[in-house]
């Protein structure tokens, strides 16, 4: 196991027809800082200090995709501990945001929900590694019910004003057109390692030993992106010691990975 990490995710892109109906979800909903350097982008981070995580470029001309195609299924903000996951929870249910799954993977226990876009989210803590259910080499996720009320009792008294202060992007899962093709792009060319594959239609890939920073699937069969302007995720940027200056990939299904080199 290396000393420090070797890979880290650091910020993903997407486009949206309209970031105003967007604005209230991030910046209300769920407490993080929004900020306009024009009238096209919008940036959000975990703090004013913090880099930005996600950015949303407007285009009105891009296309929602009328099928299932290649692309994001959801990004996944990693939070610190049980308290600020069940800080989150109470302020979703405090501002009534319908939520999709609240789920225990046994490695890890999730909220799931979308944007007004659309796109999937997942805030997530992490249990300790000591405690990751294994299967040999890979790890044994898992998908359980998550019982709110027991979650609820660890909220901080009194709330947090920001409770993903202290997130960070913990993984993206994708939809692909092909599993094989985007698991030898993304051992290959990223070096990520195939953490677990007991989920059909399904890969977990990471580094360092971590459960996964990238999960693939095939579920509900989604097609290769047509070409034009779409909404959604265009792409991701990752921090790895593999690379000594910046370059940007496309995966097979056409979304540009770049990576940078890790100080």
């Amino acid at each position: 196991m290396p000393s420090g990490p070797t890979f880290v995710l650091r910020h993903v892109a997407l486009v949206s027809r309209n970031l105003a109906h967007l604005l209230p979800f991030y910046r209300d909903t769920l407490g993080l800082v929004a900020r306009q350097p024009d009238a096209r982008t919008l940036t959000l981070r975990f703090s004013p200090e913090s880099p930005a995580v996600i950015t949303f470029t407007e285009d009105p001309a891009a296309l929602d995709p009328a099928e299932r195609v290649a692309g994001l299924f959801h990004i996944a903000l990693l939070v610190p501990g049980r308290p600020a996951l069940a800080a989150v929870l109470a302020r979703l249910i405090e501002r009534r945001q319908p939520i999709e799954g609240l789920s225990d993977h046994g490695v890890s226990e999730a909220i799931y929900l979308a944007d007004p876009d659309g796109n999937g989210l997942e805030i997530f803590r992490d249990r300790p590694r000591a405690d990751w259910p294994m299967d040999g080499e890979h790890v044994a996720m898992v998908t359980r019910a998550l019982d709110h009320q027991v979650l609820l009792r660890e909220r901080p008294v009194p709330p947090p004003a920001a409770p993903l202060v202290h997130a960070a992007l913990g993984h993206v899962h994708l939809q692909v057109s092909s599993l094989a093709a985007a698991q030898k792009f993304y051992t290959g060319d990223l070096g990520l390692d195939v953490r677990q594959l007991s989920y059909p239609g399904a890969v977990f890939l990471a580094a360092d030993g971590y459960h996964h920073h990238i999960a693939l699937n095939t579920w509900g069969n989604p097609s290769r992106r047509p070409a034009g302007p779409l909404t959604g995720l265009t792409g991701f940027t990752a921090a790895t010691t593999r690379v000594k200056t910046a370059r940007t990939l496309a995966d097979p299904d056409g979304l540009a990975v770049t990576l940078e080199p890790l100080a």
